[in-house]
């Protein structure tokens, strides 16, 4: 079988809301999710020995930080534990094309996640439906959900409890600081508030919200609040997605992004997205 690719999309955070921490050290948050249409490719090739392999993986991830290996694991083992024995030649040669920033706050390894599982989880007959693979998603990580779910949502919770959200078309000028900011570190800072109000959802106004991660990121990182004053300069609504580095702000038409990307200075990266209403791999489960 020759080696087949599969999207795994994008997503920002429209507002991404901390409304308090539980016991447990895990806060509480109130999101929008906005897919992209910039997505990264997994590559996979079915094997017929039961070996789990990665034929490539971003620089500086190892094995057992690989969440695309981790996934497949995790479903091999659902599987065998659903099957028996009959699961142990279930096996997949693994590729990633990287085309999302590392740490940038677009869930790009979480994507990568829920793409395994999504085409996995069919290439190996086991036909499993959302609801199941939801669950083997959350074990992979927050953001994983979201991406099986496969629609923009309004995140709570943790982030675990989703809820369908229609958004009109848009585009997205997303700015890549050239950082990587790690998630832990931001929610652990002192700085952080975390006793906003949740909104009442529906309506959901384009301005609405904020992200409260924003300016403890901004603060510590100086490129990001860089990029960020140099896009609100343009798009005043702009703001931060996840928790960093990157910035965004949204057009109602894709010349409107274009023409504000073409003002980019050289020191500065970015990229033209299209919002999605659906994952492109929607319908691969039921």
């Amino acid at each position: 079988m020759e080696m087949t690719w599969h999207p795994a999309p994008g997503k920002l955070n429209l507002f991404l809301h901390v409304l308090g921490r539980r016991e447990d050290g895990y806060h509480l948050l109130q999101t929008a999710f906005r897919l992209i249409e910039r997505a990264d490719r997994v590559w996979i090739r079915l094997r017929s020995d039961g070996d789990l392999k990665r034929l490539s993986a971003p620089a500086g991830v190892p094995a057992e930080g690989d969440l695309c290996l981790k996934a497949a694991r995790l479903l091999k083992d659902y599987a065998l534990a659903r099957h028996g024995q009959r699961a142990r030649l279930l096996g997949a040669d693994l590729g990633l094309e990287k085309h999302l920033p590392i740490g940038g706050g677009l869930g790009g390894g979480s994507s990568d996640a829920a793409t395994v599982l999504l085409v996995l989880s069919r290439l190996w007959d086991l036909n499993l439906g959302r609801v199941e693979l939801l669950e083997l998603a959350a074990r992979l990580g927050a953001d994983v959900p979201l991406f099986v779910f496969g629609r923009n949502a309004i995140g709570e919770g943790i982030g675990e409890r989703l809820s369908a959200l229609e958004l009109p078309a848009a585009w997205y000028l997303v700015l890549v600081p050239q950082v990587s900011v790690s998630t832990t570190e931001i929610f652990a800072d002192r700085a952080l508030t975390r006793d906003t109000k949740p909104l009442t959802i529906p309506p959901l106004l384009p301005a609405q919200g904020r992200n409260d991660l924003e300016t403890v990121v901004a603060a510590r990182y100086p490129d990001v609040a860089a990029h960020l004053e140099w896009l609100r300069s343009r798009a005043p609504a702009a703001r931060m997605t996840g928790s960093g580095a990157c910035v965004f702000a949204e057009f109602g038409a894709e010349a409107e992004a274009l023409a504000v990307h073409a003002q980019l200075p050289g020191t500065m990266r970015g990229f033209v997205a299209r919002g999605l209403e659906r994952h492109p791999l929607y319908d691969w489960t039921y």
